[in-house]
């Protein structure tokens, strides 16, 4: 059976005149640290990542996660160099934004976060009002991005968009604007399409902000086996090896390097 560890968020503060407990602490708040704790553990890949289960307990509020004791002894290490460099832009965007969140959370509130880990060395992280936690923005520039996938949505309520399947970065999701997509007569769906970009770059990592991209161009992208094209590119290798004797060229090349 695997080992499991445990992750605790406490939250510190007022509700009104109380002190808060789990019998005043607003639902928006409980769902706003359930958001935020996946991007804090698995960034990347959340697909293949270890079931996370929750609790909440009294003192003053405390969230309490459960999951893979090699997961939790990798956050330790994040909260450590967290500590250590008083920043978050080395991060992974996901986890710095989430950190993010939870900053502009204490500040909106007045709360205070204190983040730890049920190792026994384990560092513990505070974010309150008086903390930095924020993102440098200077770091972040814009830039352009070719991706290649197959278009698997489109549309979209508040804003309108393209969802790209991808090989190299997973599932996108592209800012269209509805103009583009009541432009298009034909159906885009579950084909292959080159799509260029516009988004934020990270100048130190070369990261990609997944969230900024905009879409500049929508490219039809069909790659097809084109057999008489492929034989006509035989037969001119073919007249062009004609007259020569593959063992004496080889002889010659070789002797060319050695001398």
């Amino acid at each position: 059976m695997e080992k499991i560890g445990e992750i605790e968020i406490r939250v510190i503060g007022k509700s009104g005149n109380q002190d808060l407990s789990p019998e005043n602490y607003d639902i928006k708040h409980i769902v706003s640290i359930l958001q935020n704790v996946e991007d804090l553990l698995f960034p990347t890949n959340k697909k293949d990542r270890p079931i996370i289960t929750y609790d909440i307990q009294e003192g003053s509020v405390r969230h309490l996660f459960k999951t893979t004791i090699q997961t939790v002894i990798g956050f330790s290490a994040v909260l450590s160099q967290i500590q250590a460099n008083e920043s978050i832009d080395f991060l992974e965007l996901k986890t710095a934004r989430a950190i993010e969140n939870i900053q502009n959370l204490s500040r909106q509130k007045n709360y205070e976060f204190q983040i730890k880990t049920s190792l026994n060395d384990s560092y513990e992280l505070t974010i309150n009002p008086n903390t930095k936690f924020i993102r440098t923005e200077n770091i972040w520039v814009d830039a352009e991005f070719y991706f290649y996938g197959i278009l698997k949505d489109a549309g979209g309520k508040s804003k309108a968009n393209i969802h790209l399947d991808t090989d190299d970065f997973g599932y996108l999701s592209i800012e269209t604007g509805e103009e583009f997509l009541k432009e298009r007569e034909e159906n885009l769906l579950y084909k292959k399409y080159g799509v260029r970009a516009k988004g934020q770059q990270n100048i130190e990592t070369g990261e990609l902000d997944t969230k900024s991209l905009q879409l500049i161009e929508l490219i039809d992208y069909q790659p097809k086996f084109d057999s008489d094209y492929l034989n006509s590119l035989i037969k001119k290798a073919k007249d062009s090896w004609k007259n020569i004797n593959a063992d004496e060229w080889l002889l010659n090349l070789r002797g060319g390097y050695e001398a």
